[in-house]
């Protein structure tokens, strides 16, 4: 392998602690970068294919610690970054700890405060991508924390993939994450339920996606003005008034219900357009629904 510096700045030494799939494509990525990089795995015959790569490893999570000035940190979830933390302890004084464990955004807040409290500045990303995308602008990883670590070390970790500062709150990252992670689950459930909806009907699945692929092209648009509306508490008819968008549902979930199909969230919508309405807002737009979103029925 050919190393560079293209993209990855100035070498840096950098500790890699966990080698799972998503952890060795980490490492793999700094020692191509041209970065002096230590790994450590609790099983450790998982660090030869990166010591093959010039990488060196440590015997303990501690040594690897101490080893650099820039400590990733990629393991499984929070109990087992737990354990790790719990086994480094006042090693990681002095450093900037980066903990790319997939968490919640509270998480990512004690996490900043056990590194302060032993004397290290602390950043959270959160990979969107898997690993055959890091390395790659495919790869997108929203980071919050320190804004000094950051932009010490922005260079060495942009060597990642298309890396985004969201601020000095440390959460805010996982925000990013989780809320677009539930973007995609919320679209692709729907989507199955559709699929199960046309295919009763006789429809083939396969051009039905493909339309659907071509008219999601008009989404993101619409997801932009949604999010101004909100913003700004000004909802105009995106999607036609309220009132006339209503008249569908009662059809939609009959559709649905006459075939066997899931109508819960047609039956929520319903709900809510129901309750707009009937407040006076008819002639608002879809993006309107979001004013009765986290009140009581």
């Amino acid at each position: 392998m050919t190393k560079r510096t293209d993209g990855g700045g100035a070498a840096t030494r950098v500790t890699v602690l966990g080698l799972g799939d998503m952890g060795t494509a980490i490492a793999t990525t700094f020692v191509d970068h041209g970065h002096h990089t230590t790994v450590w795995n609790r099983t450790a015959s998982k660090t030869a294919p990166l010591v093959g790569l010039g990488a060196e490893t440590a015997a303990t999570a501690s040594d690897a610690v101490a080893a650099s000035e820039l400590v990733v940190v990629c393991l499984l979830d929070s109990t087992a970054v737990d354990e790790v933390l719990a086994s480094v302890g006042s090693a990681i004084a002095g450093k900037v700890l980066v903990n790319l464990t997939s968490g919640s955004p509270a998480q990512a807040r004690t996490y900043e405060r056990w590194a302060r409290e032993h004397g290290a500045e602390y950043l959270d990303g959160k990979l969107m991508g898997d690993p055959v995308h890091v390395g790659t602008p495919d790869l997108l990883l929203p980071v919050s924390g320190a804004r000094r670590a950051f932009d010490a070390h922005g260079p060495a970790l942009r060597a990642l993939g298309d890396i985004a500062y969201q601020g000095t709150d440390a959460g805010l990252a996982a925000v990013e994450f989780m809320a677009q992670v539930a973007v995609g689950y919320e679209l692709l459930i729907g989507f199955l339920h559709t699929l199960r909806l046309v295919q009763a009907e006789g429809v083939d699945v396969v051009e039905f996606a493909e339309r659907v692929a071509g008219s999601v092209a008009a989404y993101p648009s619409l997801l932009t003005s949604l999010g101004k509306a909100v913003k700004n508490g000004d909802y105009p008819p995106d999607l036609g008034p309220l009132r006339v968008q209503a008249a569908l549902m009662d059809d939609m979930i009959d559709h649905r219900e006459s075939v066997g199909v899931e109508a819960v969230r047609m039956r929520e919508v319903k709900d809510l357009m129901d309750r707009r309405i009937a407040d006076g807002h008819g002639d608002q737009g879809f993006s309107g629904l979001f004013a009765l979103l986290g009140e009581g029925r």
